[in-house]
């Protein structure tokens, strides 16, 4: 007995050598892309470092633009080549057409099944197509320009009002674009307003208010649980508990929302997206479920909030460090626009500086500088290298974007390199939004709003710096690169612009 025990552990581990032999002689006939020296376990974790684009930025130019790396349990793929990305999102865009699975997509994405989040397939071609036809169609966003208009004009007539203080007054602008961005998102999204003086319940706007930037603080942050599983068994962060129970305050929210529209639809100018997702959910209950369009509007609030109201900050910061962009911007809307009128959004397309000004700023700071991650659905060749089934995909816009071998001093803000004709052919790959199938749908309305409130604050404000220190233009961390000191300016209106605010 004791003979055929040891025969039988000698066989297993014979058995193993032979596996572990024939798969280290696999990967060593793979050609896999270069790759730092990792550690055991936790692989290049401990080669992060914050800024974290620019640690990853460092770790290209050291070893390639076609980078494989290792967070933990997870592969991962880090691209800075503009050829490169192409591949991933055209060649193999349905391959890199998934998303990982995180702790944070399966709490506040209802398990993974919203828009931006959900895997490839029948359930997200449909979450796709409703976005293309009846979100962010341009019927559907011509529908709310009066919703928009109202919004910016409420911060308008803020910003003239005296404090007592003379004309000039100081801006606390990262709150405005955050007030700006999330009002205009859920009146569009449930005629209702949760910042300024005109909110119809008080306190339910605090508590939503407080619910978002715990939202937005979440949102930033990785887990390192989903790199280290071992590390979600212990969960010494209590992460798990504490998502559960943002995301019932959240979905509480939303489902309140839902029903109130339920029990007051409007119809006609006065429809909201909501009204419009439930009369879709009258003809097809069985698919238009109150969780899909919590799922909607979750993404638009928390995204849409985010990613505009930073983009507004850092190009308001920008032009503060570079008056005399002020300046063009404010002499080409005189040229465009009548005295006797503010600027509307069909102006947009004849005001070409301030158009360049903001694609410089989603230059060089794009709203998500590594896009959303993806993860490919199979094996495939990336840039003449094998990237196995599995991996997650991370693309350093932040880096692409500032490569001086792409740009002209790319650490300039120079929004005229962006006129027509202009540029290099290199510098026409820009992807501030994404690109391929989960590019994001709401580009369009995002920059829409961004220009719309940029140029009418332009048109009727004179702005400065506080000091005549430049703005600090530190990053700090988080889904989107916030400014890590918020911005505040110098605001005084423009001459003849107040009749606009009576």
């Amino acid at each position: 007995m004791e003979l055929l025990t040891l025969f039988f552990i000698i066989l297993v581990l014979l058995l193993l050598i032979i596996l572990i032999r024939h798969f280290h002689l696999k990967k060593r006939r793979q050609n896999r892309p270069p790759s730092p020296p990792s550690l055991p376990l936790i692989g290049h974790l401990h080669l992060l470092k914050e800024p974290m684009n620019q640690t990853l930025q460092a770790l290209s130019a050291k070893y390639g633009d076609i980078l494989s790396l290792k967070f933990g349990v997870r592969q991962v793929l880090l691209l800075s080549s503009p050829a490169a990305v192409d591949e991933c999102f055209t060649k193999n865009d349905i391959i890199f057409a998934n998303r990982p699975s995180t702790l944070s997509t399966k709490h506040f994405s209802y398990n993974n099944t919203t828009i931006s989040i959900a895997p490839y397939g029948d359930h997200w071609r449909n979450l796709r197509r409703l976005a293309t036809l009846e979100i962010f169609s341009p019927a559907r966003i011509a529908a709310f320009t009066t919703t928009r208009r109202r919004e910016l004009m409420l911060l308008m007539r803020e910003l003239s009002r005296d404090d007592g203080g003379g004309t000039t007054k100081v801006v606390d602008l990262k709150s405005k674009f955050i007030e700006l961005a999330f009002n205009v998102l859920s009146m569009t999204i449930a005629g209702k307003r949760y910042y300024g003086e005109n909110v119809v319940d008080a306190e339910e706007a605090r508590r939503v208010r407080f619910i978002m930037r715990e939202m937005l603080q979440y949102s930033g942050n990785t887990n390192l649980g989903d790199l280290l599983p071992f590390l979600q068994w212990i969960d010494f962060q209590g992460l798990e508990k504490r998502f559960a129970n943002l995301m019932e305050k959240l979905d509480r929210f939303m489902q309140e929302l839902v029903n109130e529209r339920r029990e007051t639809p409007s119809f006609g100018e006065s429809s909201t997206m909501i009204d419009h997702l439930l009369s879709l959910q009258e003809k097809e209950p069985d698919y238009y479920t109150d969780e899909l369009i919590k799922g909607i509007i979750l993404v638009l609030l928390v995204a849409g909030t985010d990613t505009m109201s930073i983009s507004m900050e850092w190009t308001m910061a920008l032009l503060l460090n570079h008056p005399e962009c002020i300046k063009k911007i404010k002499d080409e809307i005189d040229a465009n626009v009548l005295e006797d009128r503010l600027l509307e959004e069909q102006d947009l397309s004849k005001l070409s500086y301030l158009q360049n000004v903001i694609t410089e700023t989603l230059r060089l700071y794009p709203p998500v500088p590594f896009l959303i991650p993806h993860q490919s659905s199979e094996d495939c060749k990336v840039g003449g290298y094998d990237i196995p089934k599995g991996t997650m995909l991370l693309v350093n816009l932040w880096a692409m974007q500032r490569d001086s071998r792409f740009w002209d001093e790319p650490e300039q803000f120079k929004p005229e390199r962006h006129e027509e004709g202009g540029r290099r052919e290199e510098e026409a790959f820009m992807l501030p939004f994404g690109s391929g199938r989960r590019k994001c749908p709401g580009g369009g309305i995002a920059t829409r709003v961004l220009g719309l409130a940029l140029g009418t604050m332009i048109q009727c404000f004179e702005w400065e710096r506080v000091s005549e220190e430049m703005v600090d233009m530190t990053e700090g961390t988080g889904f989107s690169i916030p400014k890590v000191k918020p911005l505040e300016a110098l605001c005084k209106p423009r001459e003849g612009m107040m009749k606009f605010f009576v």
